[in-house]
């Protein structure tokens, strides 16, 4: 893909959807719309949605839909549940305990595949949001002269295989797909040079401190909160090995989007409308951080969410900035779309680490997995969500390979270091 359809997959952002021929205009009326979707045969086939996430920061647009009343405005209840791991909320996904979760975008495709759990159709509604992510190394290896991937290659190299424990949050997930693509960018192979071990994200810190890894790759704050109790640095974020890369996502079993098209479309739309108010400012990002702190969300002090929500970044060992990747979960609704390319980054890489023993058909499992379909309607319902010309976008990772969703096949089989 070049760099000038690149540019023409972007969000045309005076381009907006108009509305289906049964509603016309009236989708883009806030005050009309909500007694239409409320009400005959588009209402919700369930008021009561009870949602799953874990305590971390890029819950925010599942939780403010719930605290600002998105959910409402939508003809729906959403009930969010706090949930103790990833595989909680895989094994209660599954059993239909919960209708729908905040999920790892690669904890989707690997239920989807059969990988780490039992296979199961599952339906990708709306990316939650991009960037945000971090990779935290020890103190103690801060002590011992390294301070980035460069300084850890040589230390890993020099001490036998498997001598370094890092930790991530689940196999076939983001995290453990950033850790890898990370080490294996300086020739660290994370299959045999290093020992990996599944951590759920609010047990990271506690763990480092006692010493049982070296490293880490989660999500906020639990990288930050590592710096201010004094046990670790922030070596690399996420958004440096792939800016504006998917994160987490609106999942749930495509059995229940079928059973229930109407509540999927008003759940997408109250996220959707959570993460747009979101990010419309600096004092609405201060409020979401103050809210999410609490006890019932992720428990933990406010300044330790809102620094790196608002992109001011420190990395416990003397740099700072502003970062122009930091987390975002609307962006003109460049964020929110599911994009194609986005799902099938994750099985490129589920095949390249040999979770995946066989070629898939990429784009085929993408289209059936990611709801374009119910997003699209989920967008016109809010109004004035712009829509991308393409459903493919192009990136360029850490190691200056180009990712455009092309030909995943050769992309996957591409890397030096696999397994």
């Amino acid at each position: 893909m070049s760099d000038n359809s690149t540019i023409k997959n972007q969000i045309n952002r005076r381009q907006f959807l108009l509305g289906g021929a049964a509603l016309g205009g009236s989708y883009l009326l806030p005050g009309l719309m909500n007694s239409v979707w409320a009400a005959g045969s588009d209402a919700p086939e369930k008021k009561e949605v009870r949602v799953g996430f874990i305590p971390l920061t890029d819950c925010a647009s599942v939780v403010m839909a719930s605290v600002k009343g998105f959910d409402k405005k939508h003809g729906i209840s959403l009930v969010p549940s706090k949930e103790a791991s990833w595989a909680a909320v895989r094994d209660k996904l599954l059993s239909g305990e919960l209708d729908a979760s905040h999920i790892l975008y690669g904890q989707l495709y690997g239920l989807q595949m059969g990988l780490a759990g039992p296979q199961s159709n599952m339906a990708c509604l709306m990316t939650l949001n991009q960037n945000g992510q971090a990779i935290t190394l020890a103190n103690a290896l801060h002590d011992a002269g390294v301070s980035d991937l460069a300084g850890l290659q040589k230390k890993v190299a020099a001490n036998p295989a498997g001598t370094y424990t890092f930790a991530q949050t689940f196999p076939t997930g983001t995290h453990a797909m950033w850790l890898n693509y990370w080490l294996a960018s300086a020739g660290i192979n994370p299959l045999t040079d290093i020992r990996s071990v599944v951590v759920p994200p609010p047990q990271m810190v506690m763990n480092m401190k006692i010493g049982n890894m070296v490293g880490y790759c989660v999500g906020e704050p639990w990288n930050q909160r590592a710096i201010s109790d004094n046990i670790g640095f922030t070596a690399a974020t996420s958004q440096q090995i792939w800016p504006d890369h998917p994160e987490k996502v609106l999942g749930t079993r495509e059995a229940w989007v079928n059973s229930n098209p109407n509540t999927a479309r008003a759940l997408t739309a109250a996220v959707l409308e959570a993460a747009r108010w979101i990010d419309a400012s600096e004092a609405n990002r201060r409020e979401t951080a103050q809210v999410i702190a609490g006890r019932a969300w992720i428990n933990t002090k406010e300044e330790t969410i809102v620094g790196r929500m608002l992109g001011q970044y420190q990395n416990g060992i003397g740099q700072s900035w502003q970062d122009d990747h930091a987390m975002r979960f609307f962006h003109d609704g460049e964020v929110s779309f599911p994009w194609l390319s986005d799902g099938m980054w994750f099985m490129t890489q589920h095949k390249r680490w040999g979770l995946l023993k066989q070629e898939p058909d990429y784009l085929a499992v993408a289209r059936q997995v990611n709801r374009i379909d119910i997003y699209k309607q989920a967008a016109t319902q809010v109004g004035n969500v712009a829509i991308p010309d393409s459903e493919m976008r192009s990136s360029v990772l850490i190691d200056d390979k180009r990712w455009d969703g092309s030909n995943p096949a050769a992309y996957a089989n591409s890397f030096s270091v696999k397994q």
